[in-house]
């Protein structure tokens, strides 16, 4: 007799958001909260990269890729099957593709957020808006032992 295995499931949150820093610690705030309801507890290494990755997507496509009116669409999808968590954010904005600074701001506001994603995500990169309309999609994966 063989035991089997009950289907995984992969977990998914999509949600559009306000393009204002309201909407930036909303998309946190909400992400933080699946993460942990995903087993993937406050305080983990896992949660804490992942929800940091979020926010500064976040941040960017209200920043760089505003247009008015429009809003910003978070996707988080967790594969306990393949124990990792992906995230992505769309804005309007496909003109404005993220890049890595050259140099390092000193000081200022500003400048550092992609460096943070490339130093958390095991691998991140941008693509074209895969739904109608302009835009582009900027995502992020990230290994998440634990995940159930």
């Amino acid at each position: 007799m063989t035991a089997t295995q009950p289907p995984v499931t992969v977990h998914r949150f999509a949600m559009c958001f306000s393009s204002t820093p309201r909407g930036v610690r909303l998309a946190r705030r909400l992400c933080a909260h699946r993460l942990d309801a995903w087993g993937i507890p406050y305080g983990s290494d896992a949660h804490d990269a992942v929800t940091l990755i979020a926010s500064e997507l976040c941040a960017n496509a209200v920043r760089h890729g505003h247009v008015a009116g429009r809003d910003f669409h978070v996707l988080l999808i967790a594969d306990p099957a393949t124990g990792t968590v992906r995230i992505e954010v769309t804005d309007t904005r496909g003109e404005r593709l993220p890049r890595l600074p050259a140099v390092v701001p000193e000081d200022g506001d500003g400048g550092r957020g992609l460096l943070l994603v490339e130093t958390l995500a095991d691998r991140w990169g941008c693509s074209p808006r895969s739904t109608g309309g302009p835009g582009k999609t900027v995502w992020a994966e990230c290994a998440a032992p634990g995940l159930s």
